[in-house]
């Protein structure tokens, strides 16, 4: 063995050892490699700037950053609707098939994202019973097409960069219509073995929300109970003001009038609940169409202290409008606009377009502004804009009109120029781990192929499996990516495996794409383990899971996703 594969395979195990033993990031892991490989003249620096400029990581990263407007519509709020009605097969069904959908199209974990927050605040069904699912879910509608998952594509920039064809868009579809088939059939009599954790508990609601109900709202006339306000999640009804009176505590037979101002507890995710709430206007709600929130505390020297909201024309004053407030776990009362404001008071605002011009004054009055992972939602009309836009670039794609990227980068720019996402959005939720881990695992398969290091483990497995024929090393493949996804993450384990396997399917003098296909599956069945796969670790604690959850639900789907696979990737993709 040279030099150089002598360095290679030492980066290599320190790579696997540092991933499996260590806490450190899998970026800087795969970026120190590629840095001691640059270091030592094994890679040019033409060749590593290549990588992270390479075709597929760009349309990968213009996906992540479109997904911002996607997660905005109206859409997952409709799928969220869904998932109240019906009983646990039923809704697992449709949340399987749903997600699945919306997975092939755009990047899983940005649906997993969006999902997670319209299951929390689903009415009833407990979200330990649905978290689990929605990941698995998301896992099968990934391998539907090249653009489902960050992997399918991170593959494809390794196809590319040893010289063979781009993969189709399609090409991965029919196996995975058959594992998500499969998959769902069992994981719907799967998911009642996973725990009830439901928590409906007020003490912890600490925001506090109005809303008022609309002339003409069908909750009009109806109770409390009757309407469903009395069974939200995690959103409390605290008191009712009617005609300047107040209504505390609400009973369940309570009607409801036109004109009655409802005030809640709840937490951050409650905005987003109100405003799916048919006949009910948030406050604020007029001035809310897509806007990130931002999170704000009440200085102690803030000249806003001791005033209310309508006192000081919060609106006017700072271009941005309070949907909540926070005072530690007090439990506020009266209407919000007229809630006298205190030092270390937690204000969720939407800004408008002046909000961030007014710093001066800002830094006057509050001690920080923090961005929150939730957004308002988009109007119906604007929702149906975003997703008729996004479909007009996959179309476009599909039908050779315009490359994917170039489409997705006019519609990137086209969503700034509109303000349905803002340059603070990019840069909160620019995939820079993802760029770094890519670009880098690139160099280091590069380094695998050219210093014949990936040639020689190929011979060995050829070596080990040599009774077992082709086969049995794609067999080999596909188990030993799938090992590695557990263990490490599918990004990882696609970057390690790929250099072997092409060397194998070389070696054997065979098409390279059965092998590819194993890699493919192989980096994305991750049901056993939370750590491997990105969405699973989502829902590991919100769900309040345990490892033991994920191996019970997980291990009879990856057997008969690897059944499946294993079974249709030769007669689909012959050697």
């Amino acid at each position: 063995m040279g030099w150089e594969q002598g360095m290679v395979l030492a980066m290599l195990v320190a790579i696997v050892t540092c991933l499996l033993t260590t806490k450190i990031k899998p970026a800087y892991l795969f970026a120190g490699a590629a840095f001691v490989g640059f270091q030592a003249g094994m890679i040019d620096l033409p060749t590593l700037a290549g990588n992270f400029t390479n075709s597929s990581l760009l349309t990968l990263v213009l996906l992540i950053l479109v997904s911002i407007a996607l997660e905005k519509t109206r859409l997952i709020s409709w799928v969220g609707a869904q998932i109240s009605r019906g009983g646990q097969s039923t809704v697992v069904a449709k949340l399987g098939l749903s997600t699945a959908f919306l997975s092939s199209f755009t990047n899983n974990t940005a649906v997993v994202v969006s999902l997670i927050g319209a299951i929390k605040r689903n009415q009833k069904h407990a979200p330990s019973r649905l978290l689990i699912p929605l990941s698995y879910a998301a896992i099968l509608g990934g391998t539907l097409t090249l653009i489902g998952t960050s992997t399918n594509l991170i593959i494809n920039s390794f196809v590319e960069d040893a010289g063979l064809p781009s993969l189709g868009f399609f090409a991965p579809t029919t196996i995975g219509l058959a594992v998500l088939v499969v998959g769902l059939l069992i994981l719907i009599p799967l998911s009642y073995l996973l725990p009830v954790y439901d928590d409906h508990s007020q003490d912890e609601l600490p925001y506090f929300l109005e809303a008022k109900v609309e002339n003409g709202s069908a909750l009009v006339g109806k109770s409390v109970a009757a309407n469903g306000l009395r069974a939200l999640r995690r959103l409390f009804l605290a008191e009712i003001i009617r005609d300047g009176k107040t209504i505390a505590p609400v009973c369940p037979d309570t009607q409801l009038m036109a004109g009655d101002r409802l005030l809640f507890c709840g937490d951050i995710e409650s905005v987003t609940t109100l405003q799916e709430i048919k006949g009910l206007t948030l406050f604020g709600q007029h001035h809310l169409n897509g806007q990130s929130m931002l999170e704000v505390i009440v200085s102690q020297s803030a000249g806003i202290r001791g005033s209310t909201l309508k006192d000081v024309k919060f609106r006017e004053r700072f271009d941005a409008v309070v949907v909540a407030i926070r005072r530690g776990h007090e439990r506020l009362a009266g209407g919000l606009g007229n809630i006298e404001l205190h030092a270390g008071d937690t204000l969720v605002i939407v800004p408008g377009k002046e909000f961030q011009s007014k710093k001066q004054q800002l830094n006057r009055e509050f001690v920080l502004v923090n961005g929150l992972d939730s957004s308002a939602k988009l109007d119906g009309r604007k929702s149906i804009t975003v997703l008729l836009g996004f479909l007009a670039v996959i179309a476009s794609a599909l039908l050779e009109v315009l490359p994917i990227i170039n489409g997705l980068a006019a519609y990137l720019m086209l969503l700034i120029f509109t303000g349905i996402i803002s340059f603070a959005e990019l840069r909160r939720r620019f995939p820079i781990d993802i760029v770094v881990i890519v670009g880098s695992a690139l160099s280091l398969a590069q380094l695998m192929l050219s210093s014949g290091l990936s040639e020689r483990m190929g011979s060995m497995l050829m070596s080990t499996f040599n009774g077992f024929g082709i086969y049995g090393a794609l067999i080999a493949v596909y188990l030993l990516t799938l090992v590695l996804t557990e263990l490490v993450t599918n990004n990882a384990a696609a970057a390690l495996s790929f250099p072997i396997a092409y060397s194998l399917a070389i070696s054997y003098g065979v098409d390279p794409m059965p092998f590819i296909m194993a890699i493919l599956f192989g980096a994305s069945a991750s049901f056993i383990s939370p750590y491997g796969y990105q969405t699973n670790l989502l829902v590991y604690s919100v769900g309040n899971y345990q490892l033991k959850d994920y191996l019970r639900v997980g291990l009879p789907i990856s057997l008969v996703y690897s059944i499946v696979v294993l079974t249709l990737i030769p007669q689909l993709f012959p050697f």
